[in-house]
């Protein structure tokens, strides 16, 4: 029966508030790269996807960190993931979604909360690095959602080399999650999201022209909005609804196989209650799921010497934890 009861998360004195763990960290963290080793690969669809290493030397372990929507490698909550993971003796791979490297990419298609094809991608390119035979999975947010689909999904048929996993800040109903941005409360994050959106479409359709139209794209407000016209259509969905039902990882948590930790905060702005699993990690002997009462949406602030935060240092212990049996 892996709940986490209790999590060892405290919150710095003045940061109880859920959006200010959220923004602070976006705004003000920095952390120099980790990850600088660059490697272009292709996928079966003949696109490609980038990929940024820190390779530990003789070190048999890696972790892949699966970044959040709009993000990449590059962010700051990566970086730092990477710098502790890095420290206790891990190989790190980082990798981008498509159009999130900073060049278009070649296909109309784009990432998506349930594209795991993208990911299963990276980990079997990893099958060449023949040094590597222990692979842990990160993802955050939305890559978390995917890491947990995944291991649901190909529970089955999982690379034997995957052995631990952990999850941060993940909208695992993407439905209640999405119609939790449409508050008043998360307009700021809600803004964000679609100027960055709205950015990306309008450069497909000068490169597709005849495929996708801005119509409307200006007056959007909302994920419904948003997915209902592009992602789910682009990625043959019939709808949002359908989107979201399909690739929220909710539904997949009890096919997981392997020792795998959801750290979720109480006080995250992105979340609703069915975002808390709580029935599925009673129920599973492989399913973790930890709830500390603050640290917003991917925050967890600390503050210490060597500037890690709490869950790039809970993430360490679990992964060790779980290898080490």
């Amino acid at each position: 029966m892996p709940l986490i009861e209790q999590s060892s998360y405290q919150a710095p004195f003045g940061f109880f508030n859920g959006h200010l763990q959220t923004l602070y960290p976006a705004l003000f963290r920095k952390v120099p790269l980790i990850t600088t080793e660059y490697e272009r690969i292709t996928t079966p669809d003949g696109d490609f996807l980038d990929l940024i290493w820190t390779k530990a030397p003789h070190s048999n372990r890696l972790a892949i960190l699966t970044h959040g929507l709009e993000g990449s490698a590059h962010a700051a909550y990566v970086q730092g993931m990477a710098r502790v993971l890095s420290s206790a003796g891990w190989s790190v791979l980082t990798w981008n979604f498509r159009n999130c490297s900073g060049e278009p990419n070649h296909r109309l298609r784009s990432y998506h909360s349930g594209a795991i094809d993208d990911l299963q991608t990276v980990i079997e390119h990893t099958n060449q690095a023949a040094q590597f035979e222990k692979v842990a999975l990160v993802g955050f947010s939305l890559g978390g959602n995917l890491t947990l689909k995944l291991l649901g999904d190909t529970a089955t048929q999982l690379d034997r080399r995957i052995q631990a996993a952990v999850a941060l800040s993940v909208p695992c109903d993407l439905a209640s999650s999405s119609e939790r941005l449409e508050h008043i409360s998360n307009r700021l994050y809600m803004r964000r999201f679609l100027k960055s959106l709205r950015a990306k479409v309008r450069e497909k359709m000068q490169r597709f022209p005849g495929k996708i139209t801005d119509d409307g794209l200006d007056q959007m407000r909302t994920f419904r909005e948003f997915d209902g016209a592009y992602t789910a259509p682009i990625h043959g969905f019939s709808s949002a609804d359908d989107y979201w039902q399909q690739c929220s990882c909710t539904t997949k948590l009890q096919d997981i196989t392997i020792p795998t930790l959801l750290i979720n905060a109480q006080d995250d702005p992105f979340l609703t209650p069915s975002c808390y699993p709580i029935d599925k990690a009673k129920n599973s002997a492989s399913f973790h799921l930890e709830m500390p009462k603050q640290g917003g949406h991917i925050g967890f602030v600390q503050f210490n010497k060597n500037g890690s935060y709490w869950s790039e240092q809970r993430t360490v212990e679990f992964l060790e934890t779980a290898l080490s049996k």
